[in-house]
This record gives structure tokens, sequence and C-alpha cells, in this order.
């Protein structure tokens, strides 16, 4: 019997430092783990750096959209990008009555493919150093090379950079950014 318990917790151990070493490869968000087997919402709600565009994401009744089956690639700005819009900005957004003018900006920060950083790098680099990025919120963002890291401009000439590539999502990608991407007015 005590043979049988200690095989029974050698396997789980054994299947926990293999579960730790499957989802080791993906990077830590907002002090949180991402799990490649959970979606975009299930993993950005555990981020402390994703709090503003979690509440976004509600106010705006885009939940059920962005934990459905994808694929999703979503640029995610932290809440220092969310901070540094001007005063005000954010609760203007996130009232009732303008739910229509938040989901346009929060779906310009969406693609509905997965890529990955290389495959982004790569269109970059086969259209000659722009590559154009259409969004579902009907946006088109550039993406370039910035040395190692994936930057876009939004319609009104701001700049995002990726900060933290390719968190994998069991619905897509989610590229962390440092800016809050803007349709044209």
């Amino acid at each position: 019997m005590r043979n049988l318990t200690a095989k029974i917790l050698a396997g789980a151990v054994a299947l926990s430092a293999l579960a730790t070493f499957a989802h080791a490869e993906n990077p830590m968000v907002g002090g949180a783990a991402m799990y490649a087997d959970k979606n975009i919402v299930e993993n950005a709600v555990n981020s402390a750096d994703h709090t503003t565009l979690v509440a976004a994401v509600k106010a705006a009744g885009l939940v059920e959209t962005l934990s459905g089956p994808g694929p999703f690639t979503v640029f995610a700005p932290t809440n220092e990008a969310f901070d540094a819009l001007p005063a005000g900005t954010v609760e203007t957004l996130l009232k009732p009555e303008n739910k229509d003018q938040l989901t346009k900006v929060l779906t310009c920060h969406v693609v509905a493919a997965d890529a990955m950083s290389d495959a982004i790098g790569k269109m970059i680099a086969d259209d000659g150093g722009t590559h154009p990025v259409p969004t579902v919120g009907g946006c088109t963002l550039q993406a370039k090379m910035d040395g190692d890291k994936i930057t876009l401009t939004d319609e009104t000439g701001g700049v995002a950079t990726v900060t933290i590539a390719d968190v994998d999502q069991s619905n897509g990608v989610i590229h962390v950014i440092d800016k809050v991407l803007l349709p044209a007015a």
C-alpha cells in the first residue's frame, strides 16, 4: 500500500512539474502567470497591469466575444498606457452613453488572426519595413520594427511599442503595448 501511495504521489509531482514546464514558455504579465490553455479574458483578468483594460472590455460588452473561439491577436495596453491619455478620457469612455466610442477604441486593438511576433516581423520585412494591420474595429495600424521590437502606429500618428510579445492563449495571442491605440477622429 505504501509503495502504491508513493508511486501515485511521485506521478502527481511529475505531472505538476510537467504542467509547470508546459506553461513556462509564456511570459508573466502583470505579475501573473499566463496559461496557453486559457482564453484571452481568463488570462487578462489576472494581470495587475491590465485592470483598466479589463474594466473597459467589460463596459464595452466584449467579454463574451474575447472569450470566444477567435482566433484573436490583442494588442493590450497597460494601465500606464491608459493613464497617459488626457485627464478624464478613460472615465468618459467608461460611461454607458459612450459605449460605442469605447468599443471602437478597444476593437482597434484586436486583429482577427493569431499573429505571433515572428509572423508580424516577417510581414513587415516582406512589405519593405511597414505592414498594414487591419483591425476588427475598422482601424488600420502600421506595424514596423524598431530594432528587435515591433511598433504600431495608429491612425492619429500615435506609436505603441510591444513590450511583452507572444503571450499564447487558447483563442489567440496577446502582445502587451505601452500606449493606447486610437482610431482616426
